[in-house]
């Protein structure tokens, strides 16, 4: 159920439309973030650039001729609400530095505990989810089982680009 006062977005992709409620209350500098780039059209026109099966689909910074778009500057790292990876949760991606997250997310399609904080120590302090699937996950689920192979020098990129259409405020 979704809160009144919750953000929710409605991403429209070449394989349908996947709503997420997004958790304010808990990572307000993540959610602030995100809102910034959904209100600025930035994911419009962009990719799922990294999908793997049983793991995660993740997008948010690629165009679909693998060019990666400009970001804002990263953010704080707020893997420590205790909102853990599990399936349907996005969270956002990240460097190997703790607060390096900007635009690239991720949605995980199983439950990834391995990425939620652990501890304070750069290799523990896990990924900042933000927010769950309410209404899509099938549509998830089908973008995880696209052939996928090596582009310009990534790995696990779909051999179809998977488009992000839009992504809008739903309220």
């Amino acid at each position: 159920m979704v809160a009144q006062d919750s953000p929710v977005v409605v991403m429209e992709t070449s394989k349908g439309a996947i709503k997420i409620e997004l958790r304010t209350d808990l990572t307000p500098i993540t959610v602030e973030n995100f809102l910034r780039y959904v209100d600025n059209g930035y994911y419009d026109g962009l990719i799922f650039h990294r999908v793997i099966n049983s793991f995660m689909i993740q997008g948010g910074g690629f165009d679909s001729g693998i060019v990666q778009k400009s970001t804002y500057d990263p953010i704080k790292n707020e893997a420590d609400t205790g909102l853990s990876n599990a399936r349907g949760t996005i969270a956002m991606a990240r460097t190997g530095v703790v607060d390096s997250a900007t635009s690239q997310f991720f949605i995980n399609l199983v439950d990834n505990a391995r990425l939620d904080f652990q501890d304070s120590s750069p290799s523990g302090y896990g990924y900042t989810a933000f927010g769950t699937v309410i209404e899509g996950m099938e549509i998830v689920d089908e973008i995880a089982r696209v052939a996928t192979g090596s582009q310009r020098g990534y790995q696990d990129v779909p051999l179809e680009p998977v488009m992000i259409n839009a992504v809008r405020r739903e309220n």
